[in-house]
């Protein structure tokens, strides 16, 4: 059900190289989004609609989603559902609102200050799949981040459902109702991240998207990434677990299992320096697998060529390995796990010991499930209320403290062969400013 990679002996230079990963091609997939996104900002709401007939099987009159249908769905909630959403919401508030940006003031000489602001962005479209599941949650992932921010202008779209008039699932609508979202579309795809990027006639364009998405919106998030800012482009879901022989095989075989439901070519790795976990777990994996609802999703991601069981011959080694792959998701459950959590580099998120796992994540540990994918976490972060501010330096400087600094500034102007800097120094003083 899920193949070996042997890395025991010595660990290639390449190490990125022989990990499991599943492919996307977001260049392929370029061209084909490209007429797409020129369509919708050429013809506005009159090509969202069409386009959402062509790939989403559905005839909608208008891409809003009307206020009150957006409450109707709140009042028709499960009561348990509700409950669990206002908890994952109150959890991620709780951890999102600490991220929250001071400006800092730095006194450089006297009278010379520099202030960096950090200020929200005006608006921002947030992307929420439709398709194999219904993700609730990622309402919650995107929304409260950007509220924390203190962005002003918040829309969420997500593709029209067939068996809900067109609408998105009522569940997506009525986690917007909890936030106080009430500016919602019914989109999907490319032409959604369009909508966003050029506006129509029924959406007013934003200045960034984010959330995650299939091939077309990481594709249309490539395409017109300086038109509209991004946070990533989102590829298949992905788990790596760090373990040794301490790790109970149950566990992993689930949290493997968990990340393979998402999709058919979602990623799951287990590392190890244990060939007992391996065994323990490849015997597992075949009856949790049988008894999941989604078996046949779950065994053909489980059987892909992007997961596997990597053997290595410690876990310093282990360490290398899962520091090369940078998972989205990334658990440690070792008999040291806090202590080689703190040893790793490259991950979207760690997850330490056997009573923190991805699923936790995922709704209610009050993290950011919106993360890197596709070894992106070497460089990239989470979605955080980071996502949403800029940074601006306020520079104020007295005519003293310019004078101060005027000959070295000239000096390097004309270093640089720019006199014209310098020039812009002198022309605030009568007095000659010598070289220094």
């Amino acid at each position: 059900m899920i193949s070996r990679i042997d890395l025991r002996g010595s660990l290639p230079e390449n190490l990125r190289d022989v990990l499991p990963r599943a492919e996307l091609d977001v260049e392929a997939a370029l061209e084909k989004v490209r007429p797409i996104c020129e369509d919708v900002r050429h013809r506005g709401a009159a090509a969202v609609r069409e386009l959402t007939a062509r790939f989403d099987g559905v005839e909608i009159q208008s891409t809003r989603v009307p206020a009150e249908t957006v409450l109707r769905a709140l009042d028709a909630l499960d009561p348990k559902v509700r409950a669990a959403l206002e908890e994952s919401i109150r959890r991620a508030r709780m951890v999102h609102r600490d991220q929250r940006r001071t400006d800092t003031t730095t006194q450089v000489v006297p009278g010379g200050t520099v202030t960096e602001r950090w200020v929200p962005v005006d608006r921002v479209g947030l992307y929420v799949p439709g398709g194999r599941a219904v993700y609730p949650s990622s309402v919650v992932m995107n929304v409260v981040p950007a509220q924390e921010a203190g962005v002003e202008s918040l829309a969420v779209t997500s593709p029209a459902q067939k068996e809900f008039g067109g609408l998105p699932h009522p569940t997506i609508l009525a986690a917007c109702a909890l936030l106080g979202v009430d500016e919602v579309y019914s989109v999907g795809g490319a032409q959604a991240v369009a909508m966003f990027a050029y506006g129509t006639e029924e959406c007013r364009p934003a200045t960034m998207v984010t959330g995650p998405g299939n091939i077309w919106v990481a594709a249309a998030k490539r395409l017109l990434k300086g038109v509209i800012g991004i946070d990533s482009e989102a590829g298949p879901t992905e788990i790596a677990i760090l373990a040794d022989s301490t790790a109970d095989p149950r566990h992993v075989a689930a949290d493997l299992i968990s990340q393979a439901e998402h999709d058919v070519i979602a990623a799951a790795v287990l590392v190890t320096d244990s060939v007992e976990l391996a065994e323990a777990v490849e015997k597992e994996l075949p009856g949790q697998v049988a008894a999941t609802r989604h078996s046949e999703r779950v065994a053909e991601a489980l059987s892909g060529k992007q997961s596997g069981i990597v053997l290595v011959d410690d876990l310093a080694a282990g360490l290398r390995v899962v520091d090369a792959y940078a998972a989205e998701h990334l658990e440690i459950q070792t008999a040291n796990a806090a202590e080689l959590a703190a040893r790793v580099r490259n991950a979207g998120a760690i997850f330490v010991g056997p009573y923190s796992p991805v699923s936790l994540g995922d709704y209610m540990a009050g993290s950011n499930h919106v993360l890197p994918t596709g070894g992106c976490a070497c460089h990239s972060s989470g979605l955080s209320v980071q996502t949403f501010l800029r940074g601006i330096h306020v520079v104020d400087y007295t005519r003293e403290a310019l004078a101060e600094a005027a000959a070295h500034t000239c000096v390097l102007a004309d270093a640089e062969d720019l006199p014209a800097h310098g020039a812009a120094i002198r022309a605030r003083f009568d007095w000659e400013i010598p070289n220094q």
